[in-house]
């Protein structure tokens, strides 16, 4: 039952897998948050309202010196993290502590059976959502394979520990273990469960996949790729659809199979019209809602207040979604998506990719972020390139994934889209975001096959097919040049997007063949005329 690393006599005293109700009552008497009215428990995470990408630290050591893509990711010494590991143990002395045993990965031959240590009772209720619980029989027998050690109130040294501030997260893969302090932010713990995961399982022929992912009546599946704020939640939580789930995904040569067992849903300006599932499911009790505004009168939750972040968050077991898949598992995709939100007003609504446009795609994974969504943003969009559409937590070379990506496409003959969900009719200030309807009705065609049967045009910057028109859909929106007033700012916009895309590929030339390399966007002869 002791994990040799961190035992379970670590602390002062444990609250070992507690349920969801004991948990919220652990949350209040401790002053960790409050009940909306709702049900759902509210918290606010202070200094720390997102991930803190800088302050997270692999240790390089044998095993880790030649597989870790070192230009991405931060090193720490196998002698720092011990005295880290030295000084969370002392630290943990003094806590009273909450574990769950847990498993990441629906997929039995690939689970992960994971503990995880919360200093607070709030993060142990996320996590509980966020993972998939073992049967009751289950636990007698648990092992953990990999631990999570998360104590928000610990502040690291940097002189002493080799950190950037106070705040860390410090991976050592080959002891199998993660340390996180000096942040409330609950999506640190299930994003570092990932992190190992995306190490280890492309060893196994596994693809690890930052996507979304649901299943149509007919049994097809369909891989949904995207950064926050792309729409990669909200379009998968397609009523007529299972949901298979929202954010991370492993393709086995068996399917597709869930990570998780909840929900991370983003919150701000949520609606119960526009995204009535998620509303629902962020409104029950236990939900836990992450700096989202309430009424400290009435309990009622405020979704469009982003006083404190844009990055408000709700965590939620999939059961509350209630065309959730109760497997977690489905057969190999049919179709992969790969949301970008074009704040820059130049890429399609929609576009068929080859499989080496699919690659060159996948490996950019762009999007643009716009004035709001981050502090010290200006008023111009800014274009954001996260390979693999997950870069903090994907600790191999990119070229990993893509190699495997592209081998299971061709394997299993998937058609690849690329959908923007951004602006149309001009960048951010001057265009308009892309009608959720179009958006939805294109996608619905992509997922069911209709659109292929539908003429096409080839895109003469980006070298993808664009459909020309499909009933019930404006044709203008198809052709982004024609939703701009001055088609002539459209090009030079265009432009300036293609010298962004070919800068970021450059670091990829030489690890990718020479047809991924020419299925880049291009500003040709005709384009400019």
């Amino acid at each position: 039952m002791s994990n040799e690393i961190f035992p379970l006599n670590a602390c002062r005293k444990l609250h070992i897998n507690n349920t969801a109700p004991e948990l919220v009552e652990f949350a209040i008497r401790r002053n960790e948050g409050r009940l909306a009215a709702s049900g759902a428990f509210c918290v606010e995470t202070g200094q720390h309202t997102g991930r803190s990408v800088q302050d997270k630290f692999i240790v390089r050591d044998d095993d880790t010196e030649h597989a870790i893509w070192w230009d991405a990711n931060r090193s720490m010494s196998e002698e720092q993290f011990d005295r880290l590991l030295h000084d969370f143990l002392a630290f943990a002395k003094l806590k009273d502590l909450f574990v769950q045993d847990l498993y990441a990965g629906a997929d039995s031959e690939h689970q992960l059976p994971s503990r995880i240590f919360c200093e607070y009772a709030w993060h142990a209720l996320f996590i509980r959502h966020l993972l998939r619980r073992p049967a009751a029989d289950a636990l007698d027998s648990f092992y953990p394979g990999f631990t999570v050690v998360d104590l928000p109130s610990f502040r690291a040294a940097p002189e002493y520990h080799g950190t950037r501030s106070e705040t860390v997260i410090a991976c050592n893969f080959t002891r199998k273990i993660v340390l996180i302090g000096g942040t409330s932010y609950a999506g640190e713990i299930k994003k570092s469960v990932f992190s190992y995961l995306n190490y280890r399982l492309p060893a196994r022929g596994v693809m690890p996949m930052h996507c979304s992912a649901n299943v149509g009546k007919d049994g097809k599946s369909a891989v949904f790729f995207g950064l926050s704020g792309t729409g990669k939640t909200t379009l998968s939580a397609e009523p007529s659809r299972t949901l298979l789930g929202d954010d991370e995904h492993g393709w086995s040569p068996s399917g597709i199979y869930n990570f998780e067992g909840g929900c991370y849903a983003k919150t701000i300006r949520l609606s119960k019209e526009a995204e009535p599932e998620i509303f629902a499911a962020s409104s029950r009790f236990a939900s836990v809602l992450e700096n989202v505004a309430v009424d400290p009168i009435s309990g009622q939750t405020n979704f469009d207040d982003g006083r404190l972040t844009e990055n408000t968050r709700s965590a939620y077991p999939l059961e509350y979604i209630s065309n959730a898949s109760p497997t977690g598992v489905a057969g190999h995709p049919h179709n992969i998506v790969m949301l970008t939100a074009d704040a820059f007003g130049v890429l399609p609504p929609i576009a068929k990719l080859t499989p080496a446009q699919a690659m060159y795609h996948f490996l950019s994974g762009y999007t643009a972020k716009v004035a709001g969504t981050e502090k010290g943003m200006g008023a111009e969009p800014q274009a954001t390139f996260s390979t693999c559409f997950g870069a903090p937590f994907m600790p191999r070379h990119p070229s990993v994934y893509g190699n495997l990506l592209r081998k299971l496409i061709a394997e299993h003959k998937v058609d690849c889209w690329l959908v923007n969900t951004g602006w149309t009719g001009g960048k951010y200030g001057t265009g308009t975001r892309m009608p959720i309807k179009a958006t939805r009705a294109l996608l619905n065609a992509a997922l069911s096959g209709d659109l292929k049967s539908q003429p096409m045009r080839v895109d003469p910057i980006f070298g993808f097919e664009v459909p020309l028109s499909l009933p019930g859909i404006d044709n203008k929106i198809l052709n982004p040049r024609d939703t701009w007033a001055d088609p002539k700012a459209y090009d030079q916009m265009a432009a300036n997007l293609v010298g962004m895309f070919t800068r970021n590929f450059e670091k990829f030339a030489s690890h990718v063949g020479p047809e991924v390399v020419a299925a880049g966007p291009v500003i040709s002869r005709e384009a400019a005329e």
